[in-house]
């Protein structure tokens, strides 16, 4: 189980929008596209599933689930090659019967394939971020008091 620290800095219908530093594990997870960047320094905002009622101004540790991270990461990295190959294979194979280049039809069809499969990532991975099992979730509160202004480093 992965763990940030952040800064619950507001509430609304969707969840808890806390403050974060982001950080490798943003790379494998679902539901980056619903975080927002705050500045250079790599802050930004995450809307997190609250199990431990945080309210504005708390500092939280927010927890993502391995099971879910390493299925987003597979369908982000694995996917997309694996229909690559599998295309780059059929078309390797059919080029005969339609009188192409394998070589050419192969990579047209993997390709194909390729771009296939991130379209599908693209539907798949808007429907897996509204499910609370692929959001961060907000499992301990450990300290208030905090501005939404406040600076996060690392260390906290």
């Amino acid at each position: 189980m992965a763990t940030e620290h952040g800064i619950v800095i507001r509430t609304d219908s969707r969840g808890v929008w806390v403050k974060t530093i982001k950080t490798g594990a943003c790379e494998g997870c679902s539901a980056r596209g619903s975080c927002h960047s705050l500045s250079d320094r790599g802050e930004m905002e995450v809307n997190a599933v609250d199990e431990a009622g945080a309210k504005v101004g708390d500092r939280i540790v927010l927890s993502f689930e391995t099971a879910s991270l390493l299925k987003a990461t597979f369908l982000l990295y694995v996917f997309p090659i694996l229909l690559l190959v599998i295309g780059a294979v059929i078309g390797q194979e059919a080029a005969p019967y339609f009188n192409f280049n394998p070589s050419g039809f192969a990579a047209i069809i993997g390709f194909s394939f390729f771009f296939a499969a991130v379209l599908v990532i693209k539907v798949k991975a808007n429907k897996l971020a509204k499910q609370n099992e692929y959001r961060p979730k907000i499992i301990k509160v450990i300290g208030s008091g905090f501005k939404a202004s406040d600076s996060l480093s690392l260390s906290d």
